[in-house]
């Protein structure tokens, strides 16, 4: 195969729409070339122009300075990529293959900075969107030097600002929207608190900080979406074959995709992705949205891993097809965690619903010796909330979410080996535990003591749950029986 993605190998239709592109103005500056953006803010703003409903392009950049191969790559394919949309939709498999053209630009500001720069006088632009990962939405030191670029994210947007401010002599007008796909909590409050540090620290006047508070807009927003990237060699080569072209750009995604925005619903004017079908809300309120992800698609991986891994199932689709683990994910879901939650519960069961259809995609295989990896903490915030619920309530706790925690602490049956943290399945096969090493050195000290004192395992359990510095409670103080239900349950799993 020798032919590669460009604007050579598009049918009419395609080309028609690639003219138009071609005439269109950058109006969203996207910091962030990998494949979540690829495969989430660009094929929406894909389907946008598809629809007529939006005549903007976009020009892309990267955070880092390893990002410029796929710039360079984007560059030399025209801007053009192929997307395949793959998955499970109301229980039958569906896969969609589109040419993604929204780029006017791509470029590396680490040898283009006056290009970066540049964008800040352009009258048309009025969106950033970024995804530069949790380490790149930060806060750094970092030196200004004349004519040389900016290292981190929130200060080369800081930089893009001041010029914008400068050149358009602080009009109230030209503020940009700001729209942080990280996946941090109030991510947009975090990215303008970082550019009023930098503004801070590089001296610049009160007036320019004053106008980045009350002109520019950094809005919270909670993104998800799979974006499973480049596939294997063989189903690649086969679509290159069937499409008669190879595109080293390629991606692939789940056909779920939601965007929650913490903005009034007139921003579509800038834009349209609700009026193009996109599963895009403008809110008040992201709370909601993000208590329904932690405590649902969240807590149900945490409660599916630690059982599935000492029970010998390797992944997340497998572990849901598994007829007893499966049918206690679910039951815990809608009996369990739904009641537990201050939102409505049609709203939610509907939620699970394609929670489940997304676990249960053929085309994504999600190891559970991944999501295990920090699983106390994830424990903490995803499902311990739900079990205390009913234990601060005075209710009787559920068998699920009990099940979910002595899966928990049995994963945890650990001893320090050199390597770090080994652990031991069902079946007795070995596995390595990756947390936090003071609280795995503390589990393991309970476990060794139990050994060598010859403890009943409620004693063990009981002691487990006193470590306040891993729950941030003593969980069986006011449960006298907590520790007697879990010893019970590990009991009859090692049975």
């Amino acid at each position: 195969m020798t032919t590669i993605m460009s604007r050579k190998v598009l049918h009419a239709e395609q080309a028609a729409a690639g003219v138009r592109l071609a005439n269109s103005k950058v109006k969203v500056l996207q910091i962030g070339e990998g494949n979540f953006l690829r495969g989430f803010v660009d094929w929406m703003l894909h389907e946008c122009r598809k629809q007529g409903l939006y005549d903007g392009a976009v020009a892309v950049t990267q955070p880092r300075p390893g990002g410029k191969p796929k710039i360079d790559a984007l560059a030399e394919q025209d801007g053009l990529y192929t997307l395949v949309i793959r998955g499970l939709e109301r229980g039958e498999r569906v896969e969609r293959t589109e040419v993604i053209q929204v780029f006017g630009q791509a470029f590396d500001p680490y040898s283009n900075w006056n290009a970066f720069l540049s964008l800040a006088e352009s009258p048309d632009l009025e969106v950033v969107v970024s995804n530069t990962t949790e380490a790149g939405l930060v806060y750094r030191p970092e030196a200004l030097v004349e004519g040389q670029p900016i290292q981190s994210y929130p200060g080369k947007l800081t930089q893009l600002l001041y010029r914008r401010f400068t050149y358009f002599a602080g009009d109230p007008g030209r503020g940009l929207v700001c729209l942080p796909c990280e996946l941090l909590e109030r991510n947009g409050d975090e990215l303008r608190d970082c550019v009023l540090r930098y503004s801070g620290d590089w001296g610049y006047p009160e007036a320019f900080k004053q106008w980045v508070r009350e002109h520019n807009r950094f809005l919270n927003s909670l993104v998800d979406r799979i974006v499973t990237g480049y596939p294997d060699a063989a189903q690649a080569d086969a679509w290159f074959s069937e499409w008669g072209y190879s595109d080293p750009m390629l991606t692939t995604a789940e056909p779920y995709h939601f965007w929650a925005i913490e903005a009034e619903p007139e921003l579509e004017r800038l834009l349209p992705l609700r009026a193009a079908g996109m599963n895009v809300h403008w809110v008040e309120d992201l709370k909601p949205y993000q208590l329904r992800k932690v405590r649902i698609l969240n807590g149900a991986h945490t409660l599916m891993t630690p059982l599935g891994l000492l029970h010998g199932i390797p992944q997340v689709r497998e572990a849901m097809e598994h007829p007893a683990l499966g049918r206690r994910v679910r039951d815990t879901v809608e009996k369990e965690i739904i009641p537990s939650l201050p939102i409505a519960a049609e709203e939610l069961a509907a939620y699970a619903e394609a929670v489940y259809e997304r676990f249960l995609n053929p085309y994504i295989f999600h190891r559970l010796a991944d999501i295990a990896m920090n699983s106390l903490s994830k424990f903490k915030v995803r499902l311990l909330p739900s079990l205390l619920h009913y234990a601060d309530g005075g209710q009787s706790l559920p068998q699920g979410l009990l099940q979910g925690l002595a899966g928990l602490l049995r994963y945890y049956k650990i001893e320090r080996v050199d390597e770090g943290f080994k652990g031991y399945t069902l079946a007795g096969e070995s596995y390595m535990v990756r947390d936090d090493a003071s609280q795995l050195d503390a589990i393991a000290a309970v476990w060794s003591e139990a050994k060598s004192g010859s403890w009943p395992l409620e004693q063990t359990v009981a002691r487990l749950l006193g470590l306040g510095d891993i729950w941030g409670r003593d969980l069986a103080a006011g449960q006298p029986q907590l520790a007697a239900q879990l010893a019970e349950i590990i009991e009859e799993m090692e049975a």
